[in-house]
């Protein structure tokens, strides 16, 4: 992927101080001429003179698009301190009440489009309403104001002070968060709401990627002139940097794709179009600099895609190479490739008006449908994908290109959606809500139906959800912002459950329920992560590690396919490792209950990782015989004889509810007893009384009279072996009324299991 520069007509005599796009693809470019000029996306001038104005533009910014509201309106700042705010045709449709002491240098609009943020020569950031009335001064200093950016939310602004970066919320009375950020006066800053980075530039030529902390993600080395301009793509994957005759395309960590150079002398300004393929530069020469997003490449498997795009061309063309089959086909469009998907069998393309969606077996006859809205983007699952527009929300579809549904929640943010933050399965879509970062909200792909709502205490700053289709359980992964990995089942019900700590990255393997990891500084991969609600000590034993330092700092995963796992490293190199390929043939043979199978597998490899996996799993299943084998093979003596106790049980519901206890459910396991038919209640008493549930214990005996002499008899043996004596009300009010006989309780007790045994046909 790289950013390729479009040759543009010379028009401009006088600088180009800032440059802004509409949301159908045209550029306005605003000149110290004094004309704002319109372009279009390919670099032609549809407008040389929009409008003359009697004053200098130092900055200018288009409404932004939210949701069907229409975004006909700019805004441009001025040298005499006021700002105008313009309609598309270029009347000036308000002018700001207040004026800064001086130029106003950057000018923004908030996400929602309802207010703007002026900063300038007078150092002070003030806030005006859409109609530029001035709301508030938030900031006043003696040292120029050069850049500002809002947050995600558009409860606070992030502006420069010097050589400081200052992130102050609107809220009165509110801590500001400052820090030094460059050598040099900060020059632009952009915050970006899909992944909540910052980027900024500086006078000490260098650029500087920075969490919402303020905590240093990345910095570039020098460069040979002054960085005057930086810029998020929408989508938040990449960013564009400007400098003097040069404009490079960097990845969201820090490293650059690539660089090219201009004959435009300083790029003052840069803007990224609606749908992230172009970018517009404001030159110090006069030059609007026109630069397209080409070479973008995918993979999947043996399968590579490459979008081909010759600058200044209307069409795309997109090469496919199966490498297993050694075959290439070439796809042509007749509009710009504004989007595209590659995975789990299918290519999905999106352009400005549809869809296409190819079958990796057949690349002639795509599915098609119409788009209303620009797409974007796109997240693939093994039977639907989902697409994202800033218009209708969130849209799955399947491969055929019929429409399944429309989820959506209150504070659904389209906008600050990304693969991070919202990922889908076979059957569920799970989305983190932005607004309420702590809450992940599930819904089921059929319908759109919420099915439920995770809560976490900390911020959520990364989901996943397992996607192995011939699974029952589907669990949804996270990571908070303490970089702790926590698991959790999608309907909510449960409370989530801590893997790891100090978590860079994870993801869920596409042909098993496995999940790997890079957690303090080791690769780990859980072979049946639901372990962890069945036995922790399972989970511990059946997961795979090894050390990760190839990988480097902060690596990301960017598949797990089979046993092969893709990690982009910080410099944006990609690394290739493997994982056992025993895990997913355990799995097929576990989903077609080939038990047998299943252990002869474990038996060959020999792998204590192996049979722990086929212990939980046989648990889940409820294959008692599998669960003994697998138990001894890796001498879990205690487990072993528990599960040898659960097999000589008579009844079905007693094994189920004991199996539950094992799980640590004991509420589940009493319910299991009592909807049994007829329920076995002393089976309920006696599973109390071992956990030492008393109250319990002697409610059911009370309700459904029978065994209260157990009870009291099993309590009053408790207290004598423990020197203590009788507290609880309810077993106080019992004595002397029921008579304590251990003859008749092992008696009845006797024939609680014979008339058991007789009903599960054992007598």
């Amino acid at each position: 992927m790289k950013l390729k520069c479009v040759s543009t007509p010379p028009l401009h005599k006088q600088t180009v101080t800032a440059v802004t796009w509409t949301p159908s693809n045209q550029i306005y470019a605003a000149s110290d001429d004094k004309s704002i000029s319109v372009w279009n996306v390919n670099g032609e001038i549809v407008n040389k003179c929009l409008v003359k104005l009697d004053e200098y533009v130092t900055d200018i910014d288009w409404l932004p698009q939210v949701g069907t509201q229409v975004a006909s309106q700019f805004v441009i700042s001025c040298t005499s301190g006021r700002f105008f705010i313009l309609s598309q045709s270029g009347r000036v449709e308000k002018v700001s009440n207040t004026k800064h002491q001086g130029a106003i240098i950057s000018i923004q609009w908030n996400n929602e489009g309802n207010a703007v943020a002026t900063a300038g020569e007078d150092g002070s950031v003030k806030i005006h309403s859409s109609t530029g009335m001035l709301r508030s001064t938030l900031s006043r200093s003696k040292t120029p104001v050069y850049a500002l950016a809002w947050s995600p939310n558009s409860d606070r602004l992030l502006y420069s002070q010097g050589r400081d970066l200052v992130i102050r919320s609107l809220k009165v009375d509110n801590k500001k968060t400052e820090w030094k950020a460059h050598d040099g006066f900060v020059m632009k800053v952009d915050w970006n709401p899909v992944n909540n980075k910052i980027v900024s530039c500086g006078e000490d030529c260098k650029y500087k990627v920075w969490d919402s902390y303020g905590r240093m993600l990345y910095q570039s080395e020098t460069h040979e002139h002054v960085i005057t301009s930086v810029r998020w793509n929408p989508g938040g994957n990449v960013f564009a940097v400007g400098s003097f005759n040069m404009l490079r395309l960097c990845d969201e960590t820090g490293w650059s794709y690539n660089r090219d150079k201009p004959e435009s002398g300083s790029l003052f300004g840069i803007a990224w179009s609606a749908d992230g393929t172009n970018v517009a530069g404001a030159g110090g020469n006069g030059t609007v600099v026109l630069a397209q997003l080409v070479e973008r490449r995918l993979s999947w498997k043996e399968i590579n895609v490459e979008l081909v795009r010759s600058p200044g061309e209307q069409g795309n063309q997109i090469r496919v190479i199966d490498v297993g089959k050694e075959t290439a086909e070439t796809l042509d469009f007749r509009e710009r490739v504004v989007e595209m998907s590659l995975g789990y069998g299918h290519l999905a393309v999106v352009t400005a008006t549809q869809c296409y969606l190819y079958n990796v077996h057949n690349w002639n006859t795509p599915h098609m449908f119409d788009l209303r809205y620009p797409v974007s983007f796109i997240k693939q699952s093994d039977r639907f994908f989902v697409m994202l527009n800033n218009m209708n929300g969130v849209q799955v579809h399947n491969y055929e290109g019929r429409h399944l549904c429309a989820p959506t929640f209150p504070g659904l943010r389209v906008e600050c959606l990304s693969d991070r933050t919202m990922s889908i399965a076979v059957d569920v879509l799970a989305i983190l809500n932005r607004m309420q970062p702590t809450k992940i909200h599930v819904f089921n792909i059929i319908g759109g139906r919420p099915i439920g709502t995770i809560e976490h205490s900390s911020q959520i700053i990364e989901i996943d959800v397992s996607r192995y289709s011939k699974s029952e359980t589907r669990i949804v992964s996270f990571i908070d912002v303490n970089r702790d990995l926590y698991i959790s089942l999608a309907d909510g019900r449960n409370r989530p459950a801590k893997i790891a700590t100090m978590v860079d990255t994870s993801e869920w393997n596409d042909a098993s329920d496995m999940l790997t990891a890079v957690a303090d500084g080791k690769l780990v991969t859980w072979i049946f992560p639901h372990a962890i609600y069945i036995d922790r000590d399972l989970l511990e034993l059946g997961r795979m590690s090894r050390d990760s330092g190839v990988f480097g700092k902060n690596p990301y995963i960017t598949g797990f396919y089979g046993p092969r796992i893709t990690i982009r490293r910080a410099d944006g190199a990609l690394v290739t490792t493997s994982v056992s390929p025993y895990p997913p043939m355990l799995y097929n043979f576990v989903a077609s209950a080939r038990w047998e199978e299943a252990v002869r597998l474990c038996r060959f490899v020999k792998r204590q990782e192996l049979w722990a996996a086929l212990a939980a799993m046989s648990l889940h299943g409820r294959h008692l015989d599998t669960a003994e084998i697998a138990l001894a093979a890796i001498s879990e003596i205690d487990k072993l004889q528990y599960i040898l106790y659960i097999k000589d049980i008579p009844s079905d519901e007693g094994r189920a509810a004991e199996l539950a206890l094992y799980k640590q459910k004991p509420n589940e396991a009493e319910r299991i007893l009592m909807q049994a038919a007829p329920p076995l209640v002393y089976r309920a008493i006696k599973m109390n009384i071992r956990l030492f549930r008393w109250e319990r214990a002697l409610e059911l005996a009370v309700k459904n009279q029978t065994h209260v002499d157990t009870v009291l008899a099993y309590r009053q043996r408790f207290l004598q072996q423990n020197g203590r004596k009788e507290t609880n009300v309810k077993f106080i009010q019992l004595e002397g009324k029921v008579e304590i006989d251990w003859d008749a309780i092992k008696k009845k007790k006797a024939a609680e299991k014979e008339k058991e045994s007789r009903r599960a046909g054992r007598g």
